[in-house]
């Protein structure tokens, strides 16, 4: 006999409880586990497709592994580097765009630009700030990030994570199910299939969608010579799994960006216009439509709220376990309302009486 619904709330609440206070306390010791999990989820079906073509599982994890040094590792260092390079000088030259602004605005509104007026020491006050702190503050970021994650720690212990789930990564499936609970059995494997389902749609093909846009911007945007056309590839694609977000973002800043170096060339500043507008096409029409699909379940006001919520409680560690929290909830929020509207509660006593009827 299956225990009482209270009984059940009470233990899965004890469950939710533990796993907040996890990541409350140990969340920076978590984050490589967290990560490497992540990484060993994602490429879990490239292994399971090397195995369909006769690898065996130890081949296929150390396939993808070599893969990973000799590809994949260098590149992301190559970028990272010169997205900290281009972000620092992008950061050292906002002055001098504040400047020629300014004397812009000053020549078509001198009155609004008054040395007195509210908006001229707000504009100097600002790019006062920026050239001071700006690179300082990026360094800042970036050295405090690697101390709190502790880099060498981190280097190590995520790549073997990931090895070892990638591994014993249908093992471990296996276990969990002999683990379920035997009257919910068959239900919660459905829920899970369903998870699992949502999640591989958006976050495996969210991601693809945002290194392929992020890739199209920032090789479009240098091959037309726009400074910082790296910086702002890379932040219009992080940010793409926001419909729209990214384009805006991305275009606006690219945009601004040209206006200030293309200002005799206006040709290159519309160059900048159709490459944003070719991306959304890209993105509306082919990208996410075959390779997220249309029914993940994470509308994007849902997927802010909880990255904001998990950000701002937990860190880091909280936005990274955000999106599969957020598709978690979804799911079973939706499988509530399901069982919601077949229940008495919501279709009423006279429904029943007229169909026993």
């Amino acid at each position: 006999m299956a225990l009482p619904v209270q009984d059940q709330a009470k233990y899965w609440g004890v469950v939710a409880v533990l796993f907040c206070l996890a990541l409350w306390f140990l969340g920076d010791v978590l984050l490589p586990f967290i990560v490497g999990g992540a990484i060993a989820y994602m490429m879990d079906p490239v292994a399971d497709r090397l195995e369909r073509l006769k690898f065996s599982r130890v081949a296929a994890t150390a396939t993808i592994s070599l893969l990973a040094i000799l590809v994949i590792v260098p590149v992301l260092v190559f970028v990272i580097r010169e997205v900290i390079e281009q972000t620092a000088a992008l950061l050292e030259q906002a002055p001098k765009y504040l400047s020629s602004l300014y004397a812009y605005l000053s020549e078509r509104f001198p009155a609004l630009l008054d040395e007195t007026s509210t908006l001229s020491k707000t504009i100097n006050s600002f790019g006062a700030t920026l050239q001071e702190r700006g690179t300082a503050l990026v360094r800042t970021v970036f050295s405090s990030a690697v101390g709190v994650i502790n880099a060498a720690v981190f280097v190590v212990v995520v790549p073997v994570v990931a090895f070892y789930l990638l591994l014993d990564w249908d093992n471990l499936i296996a276990r969990v199910d002999a683990l379920l609970p035997r009257d919910h059995a068959s239900q919660i494997r459905k829920l899970a299939t369903e998870i699992d389902n949502t999640l591989a749609s958006f976050v495996r093909g969210q991601l693809t969608v945002c290194a392929i846009l992020g890739t199209f911007y920032a090789v479009t945007l240098m091959a037309v010579g726009l400074q910082f056309g790296l910086v702002v590839g890379v932040v219009a694609g992080l940010i793409t799994f926001i419909p729209y977000v990214g384009a805006l973002v991305g275009g606006a800043l690219a945009i601004g960006l040209a206006l200030f170096q293309f200002w005799s060339d206006p040709q290159w500043i519309v160059a900048v216009a159709v490459i944003f507008a070719i991306g959304q096409f890209l993105e509306g029409n082919i990208l996410t439509p075959k390779l997220v699909g249309e029914s993940v379940g994470l509308h994007p006001v849902w997927l802010l709220f909880a990255l904001s919520a998990f950000g701002t409680i937990f860190g880091f560690v909280g936005m990274l376990v955000a999106v599969p929290v957020a598709a978690i909830l979804g799911v079973l929020t939706r499988f509530g309302l399901t069982q919601y509207q077949s229940s008495r509660l919501y279709r009423g006593l006279d429904t029943d009486d007229n169909e026993a009827s």
